[in-house]
C-alpha cells in the first residue's frame, strides 16, 4: 500500500502547486473623473470590465515574458486598483496601484481603447517588475515596462524606430528596441535581466548575459541599424 499512498500524495503536492501558482489577483477599477470629458470617453469607449480583463490578460502575458512561473518567482500581489483620475501626464504606477489620466485618454486622437490598453500593459509591468532594490537606473525600468508592451504588440506608431535614440538608457520606447535586440541575441534575456533585478543592479548584469558590456551592446545595435550616431552624454 505504501507505493499507491506515495503516488497519492504526489498527486495532492502537484495540485496544489498548480493551485498556489495560479492564485487569482483581484483587480479593481474606480473612475473618479466622471464628471469631466476624459472620465466619461474611459467609461464610453473602454470601460471598467474592460480595463479588469485587460489588467488580468497583461499580468498572464508579464509572466510569461518574465517566466515567473511560480509565485515564489513574483512579487506578493493580491490586489492591483486602477484608479481614472482629473491629473496630468498620461499614467504611473506605485505599490499596488494605477493612476491613469483622464485628461489624457479625453485628448487621445486616435483609437482610444487600444492606447489604453498599451497604456496598462506598460503600467502593469511596473507592478510585476523587479527593480533592483531601487538601485536600477529609470530609464531601465521604463525601458522593460515599454518592452512588454512592445511584445504584446501595443506599440504606438509615434515610436522610435529601432536604432535610433541617443543613449541604451534613455528609457521608454528607445530602451524598449534596445533590450528587443539584446534579446534576440539570447532568447529570454529580458526575463533574465528582470531575475537578477530582484536583488540588486549593474550594468554589469549586460557582460554577464551576454559576454559584452552594455555600452558595447549599444555601439553593435547602432551599427546593425546602420545608425552610428553613439552618444555618450
Amino acid at each position: 500500500m505504501a507505493p499507491r499512498f506515495i503516488n497519492v500524495f504526489s498527486s495532492l503536492l502537484v495540485i496544489l502547486a498548480a493551485i498556489d501558482g495560479s492564485k487569482a489577483v483581484d483587480y479593481t477599477v474606480t473612475n473618479s473623473a466622471l464628471a469631466t470629458p476624459g472620465g466619461r470617453v474611459f467609461r464610453n469607449k473602454v470601460g471598467a470590465a474592460y480595463a479588469r480583463q485587460t489588467m488580468n490578460s497583461a499580468t498572464q502575458f508579464i509572466w510569461r515574458i518574465f517566466r515567473q512561473n511560480s509565485a515564489a518567482d513574483r512579487k506578493n500581489v493580491q490586489k492591483v486598483s486602477l484608479f481614472v483620475e482629473d491629473i496630468d501626464g498620461v499614467a504611473f504606477a506605485r505599490g499596488n496601484e494605477i493612476h491613469l489620466s483622464a485628461r489624457y485618454v479625453g485628448r487621445y486622437s486616435g483609437d482610444v481603447k487600444r492606447e489604453v490598453t498599451g497604456v496598462l500593459y506598460h503600467e502593469m509591468a511596473h507592478i510585476w517588475q523587479w527593480n533592483g532594490n531601487g538601485r536600477a537606473n529609470g530609464g531601465l525600468i521604463e525601458g522593460i515596462a515599454d518592452y512588454v508592451r512592445l511584445k504584446a504588440g501595443y506599440a504606438p506608431s509615434h515610436w522610435v524606430k529601432p536604432g535610433q535614440g541617443d543613449r541604451w538608457d534613455q528609457g521608454y520606447d528607445v530602451t524598449a528596441r534596445f533590450l528587443d535586440y539584446c534579446n534576440s541575441l539570447r532568447n529570454g534575456f529580458v526575463a533574465e535581466l528582470n531575475k537578477k533585478m530582484r536583488t540588486g543592479y549593474s550594468d554589469d548584469y549586460f557582460r554577464q548575459l551576454l559576454g559584452k558590456s552594455v555600452d558595447q551592446l549599444w555601439r553593435d545595435y547602432k551599427a546593425r541599424f546602420g545608425n552610428l550616431e553613439v552618444s555618450y552624454i
